[in-house]
């Protein structure tokens, strides 16, 4: 049934009540980031008042990305069967309580607790977000805009919280904790009043338990296995039996999903090199920047001896830049089409990777460090809206939960993985009790190794820009030829 929202946004209408749904999912994206970003600065405060070591301290952020990047195929597919709105709004609630909770504590358990159930809730709530706009907002210009939104107010919330965190952390890093409680609860009342209600999926052919397990299991463990990798050693027996076991659990999986007659993940959508490029697109880009803001984090911080609320507002001008193109960005898919926007977006992004390899340790900030800031956040604004549009385009709505999780999981897993293999490289290549021009000259590898990410989502982006136009016009014709026999014989077709 056709929601009087989905009316509205097909006929090109922005009601007030269209504006407030988009609001309301533009907040909890705004939360996942804001909270991202706002509790590293407040680490070494934590630190200090609950007596923690720099391994627990450490787990106060893997916490965290543990729930997130482990259960997003779980709450991709969970919002497809049991509703958008209602998984949206359920995982939200636990949001605003888990904050609520990590503020209170006195323990450092119950915090890393906390933060781990915050993550699980963002594993809900970013794919049912990201569908319920996608299912609203109908293919094209519309949806294009509301993408471009909302991905912007990703990237503002991440700069709001390296600001704020600063200013926050003066007081009480409990007040890190705190914020997000009270804006998820308006949210939360917010959204009980203005989301479209949604249905469930009906033939889903019951539920892909065996699937759910071995996705979730999988997926814990590997983001796992990376985020321990760097203390226990990569080449240690438990980091080379715990990547044997994700590889069987993985294939186990597989073969599972094959089998399901309703998978968690339909591995035919994987068949799409559009699909397949968004998804590698979305490890490269966010694998590569939270590995360029952990070196230059500790560059600014440890080496420059700037505070960190003048760290904060270095990096601003980036997600300054994002915010400021909001509005633009989705017009500019709309002519260009994303490939073309991805391809220029990472070419920006290995010229500000690489500029910064530059940099010394008594840097002019308008002339060192301000131009790489100002091209990662014109890349940011080109390649984050891109990869969103490019992998829910041309997806049915029954999918679209699941095509979201698939996405928000690769940002997730790209980012443990390259931000281990960089922190391993840095680490390996400072010596104790190093000079500070040492110390800097180990951070260059590190530096090499972002920019090489980078390298690799340019050239997977301009993968895309090779395919022939003659073939993808085939593959049009012949997809919408299978749709007009489906839609005579009334014969579901599945992959």
């Amino acid at each position: 049934m056709t929601s009087p929202l989905t009316t509205s946004a097909s006929e090109g209408r922005w009601t007030p009540r269209l504006w407030g749904t988009l609001l309301v999912l533009c907040a909890a994206m705004f939360l996942d980031a804001l909270d991202v970003s706002m509790v590293g600065v407040a680490l070494p405060s934590i630190g200090s008042d609950l007596g923690l070591s720099t391994s627990a301290l450490q787990w106060i952020v893997s916490g965290y990305i543990l729930g997130y990047g482990g259960l997003l195929l779980l709450g991709g597919r969970t919002a497809d069967l049991l509703g958008r709105r209602q998984v949206f709004l359920v995982a939200l609630g636990v949001f605003a309580l888990a904050s609520l909770l990590g503020g209170l504590v006195d323990s450092g358990p119950l915090l890393i607790a906390s933060r781990f159930i915050k993550g699980l809730s963002a594993a809900f709530t970013a794919p049912a977000g990201l569908s319920i706009i996608t299912t609203t907002f109908p293919q094209g210009p519309l949806r294009n805009r509301a993408l471009s939104i909302y991905t912007t107010c990703a990237a503002t919330g991440f700069s709001m919280g390296l600001v704020l965190s600063g200013l926050l952390t003066e007081a009480s890093w409990r007040l890190t904790m705190l914020l997000p409680a009270p804006i998820a609860l308006i949210a939360l009342i917010a959204g009980l009043k203005l989301l479209p209600r949604s249905s469930r999926e009906r033939d889903h052919n019951g539920y892909d338990i065996p699937g759910a397990v071995l996705g979730t299991a999988s997926m814990l463990l590997l983001v796992f296995t990376v985020v321990q990798a760097p203390e226990v050693g990569w080449a240690s027996a438990r980091t080379l039996l715990s990547f044997l076991a994700v590889a069987v659990l993985l294939t186990v999986f597989v073969v599972v999903e094959r089998r399901s007659p309703g998978p968690l993940i339909r591995l035919g959508v994987l068949r799409s090199g559009t699909q397949i490029r968004a998804q590698l697109g979305a490890m490269t880009f966010f694998g590569s920047y939270v590995s360029f803001q952990f070196i230059v984090t500790l560059y600014m911080q440890s080496l420059l001896g700037w505070s960190a609320l003048h760290t904060a507002l270095a990096f601003l001008p980036a997600g300054a830049l994002v915010a400021i193109s909001s509005t633009t960005v989705g017009s500019i898919v709309d002519r260009f089409g994303t490939q073309r926007l991805l391809a220029v977006g990472f070419a920006l992004m290995v010229v500000g990777y690489a500029l910064f390899l530059g940099v010394d340790l008594d840097p002019v900030y308008a002339a060192a460090i301000l131009p790489s800031m100002l091209l990662i956040g014109a890349a940011c604004a080109l390649v984050f809206p891109s990869l969103n549009i490019q992998a829910t385009n041309g997806v049915d709505d029954h999918e679209q939960g699941m095509v979201s999780g698939l996405l928000n999981t690769s940002v997730q897993v790209g980012g443990a993985i390259f931000l281990a293999v960089v922190t391993a490289v840095v680490t390996a290549g400072a010596p104790e009790n190093a000079s500070p021009q040492a110390v800097l000259d180990s951070y260059r590898p590190g530096l090499v190794v972002v920019t090489a990410i980078a390298v690799a989502g340019l050239l997977i982006a301009l993968s895309g820009l090779r395919t022939p136009p003659a073939r993808q016009s085939v593959v049009v014709a012949q997809s919408q030829s299978l749709v007009k026999e489906t839609d005579a014989e009334r014969v579901p077709v599945r992959d």
